[in-house]
């Protein structure tokens, strides 16, 4: 669903999931000095539910000499009919960035 991220499972199944981001971060890549604990992570989520129920995850620290880098997670999750997959990001970098056109989310079912 293009309005809300939200894939949503028409039947029950094994689907395949992937999301590709292009991030631009909001800092000056010179000026940038990076610390042991910045990093983005990547998480496809079953119902919003990240901790509670299965997810995919991805976990990358910021190239400070790249304007823009690229992030992507994939892999194979169980949906219910009815039940949703979306995208999240965490950022712990300490900057704010933004997520370039051309990012794509995509759900397939595998089999039943």
């Amino acid at each position: 669903n293009l309005n809300n991220g939200q894939y949503m499972a028409p039947v029950s199944g094994y689907y395949i999931f992937s999301a590709r981001l292009y991030v631009v971060p909001q800092i000056h890549p010179t000026k940038y000095q990076s610390r042991a604990r910045d990093r983005l992570r990547l998480l496809i989520c079953v119902e919003s539910l990240c901790r509670q129920k299965s997810s995919l995850e991805t976990v990358s620290s910021l190239d400070k000499s790249s304007e823009y880098f690229t992030i992507s997670v994939s892999g194979i999750l169980f949906l219910q009919v009815g039940q949703y997959a979306s995208v999240f990001i965490d950022n712990a970098t300490g900057s704010s960035f933004i997520v370039r056109s051309g990012s794509d989310f995509r759900g397939v079912l595998l089999g039943i």
